[in-house]
């Protein structure tokens, strides 16, 4: 099957749904389910957007293995120019929301891809690893699959091993090995976008805390409508949701959910790593996967930067406070963030460099110096946005008062210098979605665990980044000033 288009993807969706339940009720169609339709659709329009021209960037490339066209999230990068236009490819997939969809199907995709490339390490752990590995992602890039993934044990006691819990299986973990499979128990957290066809387990990147690992190391993939295997979602984040009132939670709430795993069988083909806890904490090191999902990452940060600095402006054109000094401040430090970003782009991309396994890989200190910058800012993205919309935040009637008999008060006092009332509104209620909404507020704190704990990726950053040339300077300094 070439490239999907939307409606192949909610087709699929319909056929063979997501164990998923909402509000303590499964959901059998999630494209029709109200807390699940939504997430769907903007699933489905990405795809749609593969197969649509007029974006000014390729979306999809020859299949090496049967010519057709597949998605270019697929792409194995060997060249800088093939980063470049995967680039292109993240950044008109992030536009469609703003930036607002943490778990476009693109993101996973590179993970995979880079995971496919280095084979060889995963196969350490037995021939049939790597090449189950391998497999997989060729069946996933021809069938244009969408996958979530879920890396966390719950929160049940950070102070106790998770192999010394009460009940050992908390964690996922392995239970017996047959002819057929493995067969797993346990869940993880936190699986954004169930409305997916498949789910991707790999080891947490920070380790195990268990004392004896063993049963808790594994990597796999399975459909989400496995047997067994089940997704608990978060309660809906807008119950009231239209496109005017609600312009990114109506369409962006992807949902989140703890997934369960009551003895599913997973066939050996689809069993990645297992039993290796060393191989495991070297994964993502080796595969270079993280760097490859952080290009993914910062091109769609770039894009919510744009979004914020662009809403910010007519704002500011609307009600006229541009001439304020202090407004321009603010302005100016949402260009730096977007600024600062690019710059970051830029460096990844240009000092990119072929890995071990011949993937060309995007500059690493550039991205994770983009790890550890961008969930700092966005906090400040956000409050910028509340300071300069002010009250005008708050006093937003909804769609439903400014149709009823108010409408005319509606529309004398709450028009702007340069924008009818139901202009700004509409402007309005974005920034409104977008910095205190409950939808806002579950991206305020989704940036910030991101990409991990954000500590552990700013402590890594001055761990793995190379200060010697720093260092040399002020040294030779020093000695300069002996003589």
């Amino acid at each position: 099957m070439p490239a999907r288009d939307g409606q192949q993807f909610l087709d699929g969706l319909r056929r063979d749904p997501p164990n998923l339940y909402v509000d303590g009720e499964r959901v059998l169609d999630p494209t029709t389910h109200r807390a699940t339709a939504a997430a769907a659709r903007a699933i489905a329009d990405l795809y749609d957007l593969q197969q649509g021209a007029g974006l000014g960037c390729e979306m999809t490339f020859a299949s090496p293995t049967s010519g057709a066209q597949v998605g270019l999230s697929f792409i194995e990068p060997l060249t800088k120019d093939d980063l470049r236009r995967r680039a292109a490819m993240h950044r008109a997939w992030a536009r469609y929301s703003l930036g607002f969809l943490g778990r476009s199907p693109d993101y996973l995709n590179v993970n995979l891809m880079a995971c496919a490339r280095a084979a060889p390490y995963f196969a350490r752990g037995g021939e049939r690893f790597g090449e189950n590995l391998r497999r997989y992602f060729e069946h996933v890039r021809e069938n244009d699959l969408c996958l979530t993934h879920a890396l966390t044990d719950p929160q049940v006691n950070r102070a106790v091993p998770s192999d010394r819990l009460p009940d050992p299986y908390i964690a996922l973990g392995v239970v017996r090995e047959t002819s057929a499979g493995v067969v797993v128990r346990g869940a993880r957290m936190l699986a954004t976008l169930p409305v997916a066809d498949e789910l991707l387990i790999m080891p947490p990147p920070a380790g195990s805390t268990a004392l004896e690992p063993e049963r808790y190391t594994l990597a796999f993939a399975v459909p989400c409508s496995t047997p067994g295997l089940t997704f608990i979602a978060r309660e809906p984040l807008e119950e009231r949701r239209n496109l005017t009132d609600h312009p990114l939670s109506a369409r962006f709430d992807e949902l989140d959910a703890l997934v369960t795993f009551d003895d599913v069988l997973v066939p050996w083909e689809r069993v990645f790593l297992l039993g290796d806890a060393d191989l495991a904490a070297g994964m993502y090191g080796a595969t270079n996967a993280v760097y490859q999902m952080g290009h993914q990452v910062l091109n769609v940060k770039i894009v919510k930067a744009e979004a914020f600095l662009g809403v910010a402006e007519l704002i500011v054109a609307a009600i006229g406070s541009g001439r304020f000094e202090h407004v321009q401040l603010k302005l100016a430090e949402l260009v730096t963030v977007l600024e600062v970003l690019k710059a970051l782009k830029t460096q990844a991309e240009e000092f990119a460099t072929p890995d071990e396994h011949g993937t060309m890989t995007p500059d690493k200190a550039a991205l994770a110096t983009a790890r550890a910058y961008f969930p700092q800012v966005y906090p400040r993205l956000v409050e910028v946005m509340q300071l300069l919309g002010a009250s005008g935040l708050i006093m937003l009637p909804g769609e439903r008062e400014r149709q009823g008999p108010m409408a005319d008060a509606i529309d004398r006092y709450l028009q702007a210098s340069n924008l009818a009332a139901e202009d700004r509104l509409r402007l309005f209620r974005l920034a409104w979605d977008m910095s205190i909404s409950a939808f806002g507020g579950r991206q305020s704190l989704y940036e910030m665990y991101f990409f991990g704990d954000p500590v552990r990726n700013q402590s890594a950053l001055r761990r793995e980044y190379d200060t010697s040339a720093a260092r040399a300077l002020i040294d030779g300094f020093l000695r300069r000033g002996r003589r």
